[in-house]
Parts: C-alpha cells; sequence; structure tokens
C-alpha cells in the first residue's frame, strides 16, 4: 500500500494526464450519453434541497443526479488526498514563479498557497475579503454567463469545436491574465 500511495502522490506528467482527462469527454457521450461538466451541480443541489417556485429550479434535477454523484466523489477523492496522499511538501514552483510571488510579498509558500493570502488568520483582512469574496461571485457569475465552467468549455466545448466555448476560453485566460498581473500587484501592494 505504500507503494501506491507513493506512486499516487507523485505529479504525473502532462502527456499521462492530460490524455485521461481528455478521455473523460468521450467516454461519457459513449457511455453515459451525457456531457462532461459540473458547473450545473450547483443547480441541481439548490433544485434538490431548496423547495421553492422559481422556474430557474422547476425542472427534473433527478434525471441529472449522476452528476451531484461526480461531484460527490470529487469531494471524497479530495479528502482522500489531503488526509492520505499529502506528503505535506510545498508545491514544486519554478524560480521564477518563487521570485514574482516574492516581489508581490508572498514569502510563505510553505503549503498549498500563500499564507498571507489565504491561511486562517486573514480571513478577517479587507484584501482577502475581497479576493475570495469577489473571486467566488466573480467566478459563479462567470460561469453563469457564460453557460459553464472554465473546464467544461476548455475540455468539452472545444472538443466540440464550439465557437462560444473558444470565445469563453479565450475570455476565462485574458481575464486570468489581467487579474494575475494586473489587479492582483494593486491589491497585494
Amino acid at each position: 500500500m505504500n507503494a501506491f500511495v507513493e506512486w499516487a502522490s507523485q505529479p504525473w506528467p502532462w502527456y499521462i494526464a492530460g490524455p485521461i482527462i481528455g478521455l473523460m469527454v468521450p467516454l461519457h457521450l459513449l457511455l453515459l450519453n451525457r456531457t462532461f461538466g459540473v458547473s450545473s451541480s450547483f443547480r441541481h443541489t439548490c433544485a434538490a434541497l431548496v423547495p421553492n417556485s422559481l422556474p430557474f429550479f422547476d425542472y427534473d434535477w433527478k434525471a441529472e443526479s449522476w452528476n451531484l454523484l461526480f461531484v460527490l466523489g470529487i469531494m471524497i477523492g479530495a479528502f482522500l488526498a489531503a488526509a492520505f496522499f499529502s506528503t505535506g511538501e510545498a508545491i514544486a514552483l519554478s524560480d521564477a514563479a518563487v521570485a514574482r510571488m516574492q516581489e508581490l510579498g508572498l514569502t510563505d509558500l510553505s503549503g498549498q498557497h500563500p499564507k498571507e493570502l489565504f491561511g486562517w488568520n486573514q480571513l478577517t483582512q479587507g484584501k482577502t475579503l475581497l479576493m475570495v469574496l469577489g473571486g467566488g461571485f466573480l467566478v459563479g457569475f462567470g460561469t453563469r454567463y457564460a453557460g459553464g465552467c472554465t473546464s467544461g468549455h476548455a475540455i468539452m466545448g472545444l472538443s466540440h469545436f464550439q465557437w462560444p466555448s473558444l470565445i469563453a476560453v479565450l475570455g476565462f485566460f485574458t481575464g486570468g491574465l489581467l487579474v494575475s498581473w494586473g489587479l492582483l500587484p494593486l491589491l497585494l501592494s
């Protein structure tokens, strides 16, 4: 078992992980006749748990229950990875990434995220609340506005040659670059 844990804990190269992720698209289509994605799972959860008469939640959510099981599997997998497969080592970052973060004042890179931004003691700080709550709102709004999340558009939409997915993915990457190189330095200064 220790050999498996050691093997599973190591980063997988792109040429193995990428095709595995990419094969999810045709497998979902061929075996389940479903498109691959999870951004609609929040809607399904609300429709299942919050009884109301809003037209947005008035649909047969049980037909999409596979999606809820998929998300539950993601959460269980994340718990197992954190509890049993984590080595406790810092994420391997390039020297350029470490230097860039240090320029922004982020020096504690010992865990999965910079402690100066996302440590428990930082949740009372205005800039952390702005980034967490504001970022969460923008991601949720953007996902709804774009008709899917980044992975749904990038993996599923692009594999179907959908023009709106290409536009959405270009927007996601452009927004990420603008925030990373423009807004984040302003927030951290």
